[in-house]
């Protein structure tokens, strides 16, 4: 029934991990990060088939990536019930991904993630299946349509461009309206789906609407996940379209009705670690620059190929190098206006990551201060830019979907 597959039974006692982002004392290296013994893709509490064909549907998966030779299956039973986990057996995932560095893969196996759309769902799966916490579904469906989201945002990621700025919002006024307790809202008639399209894909508009880092990595997910709704799910794709017609999600009432976060800071991913889909956030450490306002971080998706993404200047996606030496380099472009005001001078960034990126021992020392460990809100002492967390999109298909959406229930005030 198994093929080639290793197949392990394991009977063990397994503790949930519930996201916290700043409840935890900062880990100053990667030493506490999470070690993949327990990681990869499970099944757990089937719904709507058994354990047994939610197993053989991604076994099939597998068998046509062509990935079936370096998995290895392990049937558990925990406080929960019965389960089954797939993960790289560790020969491939030693070659393939050392110390967990998801980066490599699409250089090491020679996949084309950004042009070819088969490539990047192998990226994805392999990715999940390297993963040191374990991706949980209640269904194949769901993990199928976990593949076609991250797929939708990482290719919506890529084609993303958008003119930065932290005070003003515009949006295409032919099909949005803008009130203070509504947010962004469509005018009637108007399709959710290419209406965010427009909005952020300047080959379907022709123009650059502004908009702020977290606001715009918000729009990439909503049209991933309407993509994906219309096709599995098309009683809660009403719903949604419903929900931007009333009332804007943002913030942490966005993030709380989508995503959930993988990871925490007492028990970090590995620096090196994102699946293509993975919404993320790089801190900036530098406590006087990161007073500006828009430069506290910087918001980005990973869309594979060891590239994440760079809303602001088409075709130059950032490399986990590249990010790192430009918010660096935030801390050298403080400069005052006359009016008093401090901000960052984006001419002085340029030229000091292009200087920078010339000199080897430069970005190495650079590297050294910025691969770290962020710390908590409101602490700058020795942290770096990294998060110890990913986010991801919930559940989305019929009979297991976690969207619940407020209508136009306002959020309760901070």
């Amino acid at each position: 029934m198994f093929g080639r597959f290793a197949v392990i039974w394991r009977f063990s006692l397994m503790t949930s991990i519930v996201p916290a982002r700043d409840r935890s004392p900062l880990m100053s290296d990667a030493s506490h990060a999470i070690r993949p013994s327990q990681g990869g893709i499970r099944f757990q509490h089937a719904v709507g088939q058994s354990l047994d064909g939610a197993q053989r549907r991604f076994l099939a998966l597998l068998e046509s990536m062509g990935l079936d030779h370096a998995v290895q299956l392990t049937q558990e039973v925990d406080e929960g019930g019965p389960s089954v986990r797939f993960a790289l057996l560790d020969t491939y995932a030693s070659q393939w991904a050392p110390d967990c560095d998801t980066t490599q893969l699409c250089e090491k196996l020679g996949l084309d993630s950004e042009n070819n759309a088969e490539d990047l769902e192998r990226e994805i799966v392999l990715a999940m299946l390297l993963g040191p916490i374990p991706f949980s579904f209640p269904s194949y469906d769901e993990l199928a349509s976990a593949i076609r989201i991250r797929r939708n945002v990482a290719q919506g990621g890529g084609k993303t461009v958008l003119a930065f700025d932290t005070e003003e919002a515009e949006r295409p006024t032919d099909c949005w309206t803008y009130s203070e307790a509504r947010g962004f809202t469509l005018l009637p008639g108007w399709p959710l789906i290419e209406s965010l399209k427009k909005t952020t894909q300047p080959g379907a508009s022709g123009k650059l609407y502004s908009f702020s880092c977290y606001r715009a990595t918000e729009y990439v997910v909503l049209l991933g996940i309407a993509r994906e709704l219309a096709e599995c799910n098309p009683s809660v794709f009403a719903q949604l379209q419903t929900q931007w017609e009333t009332r804007a999600l943002m913030a942490e009432e966005f993030q709380s009705t989508f995503l959930r976060e993988h990871g925490t800071l007492a028990h970090p991913l590995p620096f090196h670690y994102y699946v293509p889909g993975d919404r993320l956030w790089f801190r900036n450490p530098d406590e006087r620059s990161a007073n500006i306002e828009g430069y506290e971080g910087s918001w980005v998706f990973y869309i594979g190929g060891g590239f994440f993404t760079n809303f602001w200047k088409p075709d130059q996606h950032y490399t986990l190098t590249s990010k790192c030496v430009e918010l660096f380099h935030w801390r050298n472009a403080v400069v005052q206006t006359a009016a008093g005001k401090l901000q960052i001078d984006e001419n002085i960034v340029e030229e000091r990551v292009r200087q920078s990126l010339r000199n080897p021992a430069e970005v190495a020392a650079i590297l050294k201060t910025m691969m770290r460990l962020r710390e908590p809100t409101g602490i700058y002492r020795e942290g770096g830019c990294i998060d110890a967390t990913r986010e991801y999109v919930r559940c989305v298909c019929p009979g297991t979907s976690e969207l619940v959406f407020p209508g136009n229930v306002l959020p309760l005030p901070a």
